[in-house]
C-alpha cells in the first residue's frame, strides 16, 4: 500500500505535561528535531518538527494533572552513532534516569528511562550492535 493509500497519517505524538518548553527542549536534544521557533518558555505547548517529514510531529501540552501511572504509550530509541550503552550514558548526563536496566550478560537487552517528567522510554541496541552478536 502507498502512503498515498493510507487512510490516515499521524501529524502528533502528544505527550501531556507540566512544562512543555522544557520537555520539548530534553526531547529536541535526544532526536535532534527542531524547536517550533515561535515556542517559548511558558508557552501552553511546544512543538518538535522532525527532520523527515513523513515522520509526526511531537507535541507537548501543559496539563493541570501529574503523572501517576505508567504510560500507556511510550518511544523506542535505537542509536544511531553511539552504542546503547553509550547513549543511556549520555541521556543521564541530560536528565533522563534509568527506571529498570533489562541488559543482558550476552550484551542484550534494553533500558527503560524516564525524561525530566518521568514518562518512560526504552533505549535499544542499534543496528550494528545488533549485526556484531
Amino acid at each position: 500500500m502507498s502512503t498515498s493509500d493510507d487512510p490516515v497519517r499521524i501529524q502528533h505524538v502528544t505527550v501531556d505535561c507540566a512544562d512543555p518548553y522544557a520537555l520539548a527542549t530534553f526531547w529536541s536534544r535526544v532526536t535532534g528535531w527542531a524547536l517550533d521557533p515561535q515556542d517559548e518558555p511558558g508557552d501552553p505547548e511546544a512543538l518538535l518538527h522532525p527532520s523527515n517529514p513523513a515522520l509526526p510531529e511531537l507535541l507537548f501540552i501543559r496539563v493541570p494533572d501529574g503523572k501517576s501511572v505508567k504510560n500507556r504509550l511510550h518511544l523506542d530509541l535505537v542509536p544511531r552513532h553511539r552504542t546503547r550503552d553509550e547513549q543511556v550514558e549520555w541521556l543521564l548526563g541530560i536528565g533522563a534516569k534509568v527506571l529498570d536496566d533489562q541488559r543482558r550478560p550476552d550484551g542484550k537487552g534494553w533500558v527503560v528511562m524516564t525524561d525530566p517528567e518521568g514518562n518512560e522510554f526504552c533505549v535499544e541496541r542499534g543496528a550494528a550492535e545488533r549485526a556484531s552478536g
